[in-house]
């Protein structure tokens, strides 16, 4: 019985480990063939693992369950700063040039596919990761996920998805069929910003059921400063990517490089 919970922490360090150790093989087999891999990406790839694993597993993990601040705490690396990290990484390109070319096809037709076409326009994609933070914490629906520690570990894995989902739908660098224009993306980003700044407000102000009032403003300030800092990364990059695609070298380079992809 007293080994459960060393078992338990075991199974879900397992994945952390796997997506680190594929990644960077693909990456290094790649810088060892000629064809190249930055070491910028390898390192943003190990940072975004680490934030995911720091957010559960570990002693913030652990907090996270009993005190709201370590569960807003666990929230933006989970939702925000992990997903920043390993969208950057750029992990699908890698994927596509390290495969074979049957299961690379496979792949690159299921990014095709209407559902993720849908689930990757930034509006959907906006809507599951701020959507469903109100749904948690301003609904008498949203605290009772919150008191269930059966459903804690999905919630973590939603604030994952979610935040990766979004990110990639702004400033995604992996091939994207149909990508929306950059106005599009936007006026998505700014409103997912806004909802974001918003609902720390509201917990600030009217805190979860159950939830410490002490705890709720800590969490509030921590959820609006933190998701700030987070977000002027993420704004930053998408300026960066938006200026490059409208800079005359970057435009001459398109011009240039569209008939042989007609070809």
């Amino acid at each position: 019985m007293h080994q459960h919970p060393g078992v338990l922490e075991a199974a879900a360090v397992l994945p952390f480990v796997l997506a680190l150790v594929f990644y960077l093989h693909a990456a290094w087999r790649e810088r060892t063939t000629g064809r190249g891999w930055p070491l910028h990406r390898m390192l943003l790839w190990t940072g975004g693992v680490g934030c995911a694993a720091a957010g559960f597993i570990g002693p913030l993990a652990q907090s996270a369950h009993t005190n709201f601040v370590a569960h807003m705490a666990a929230h933006l690396l989970l939702g925000m700063a992990a997903p920043l990290l390993l969208v950057m990484a750029a992990p699908v390109t890698l994927a596509l040039r390290s495969m074979e070319q049957v299961p690379a096809i496979r792949l690159s037709r299921l990014l095709k596919s209407r559902p993720v076409r849908f689930l990757s326009h930034p509006a959907p994609a906006a809507v599951l990761n701020a959507g469903s933070l109100w749904l948690l914490y301003a609904t008498a629906t949203g605290a009772g996920l919150l008191a269930n520690e059966l459903l804690h570990p999905l919630i973590q894995v939603h604030f994952l998805l979610a935040g990766y989902l979004f990110t990639a739908s702004i400033i995604g660098k992996d091939p994207t069929p149909h990508r929306p224009s950059f106005r599009t993306r936007a006026v998505c980003l700014a409103a997912a910003l806004a909802g974001h700044s918003v609902l720390a407000k509201f917990v600030y102000a009217y805190p979860p059921a159950g939830v410490p009032v002490d705890q709720a403003q800590a969490g509030g300030v921590l959820m609006f400063y933190g998701g700030d800092a987070v977000d002027l990364v993420l704004l930053i990059a998408f300026c960066a990517q938006w200026y490059r695609y409208t800079t005359p070298a970057t435009a001459g380079n398109r011009s240039k490089a569209a008939p042989s992809r007609r070809a």
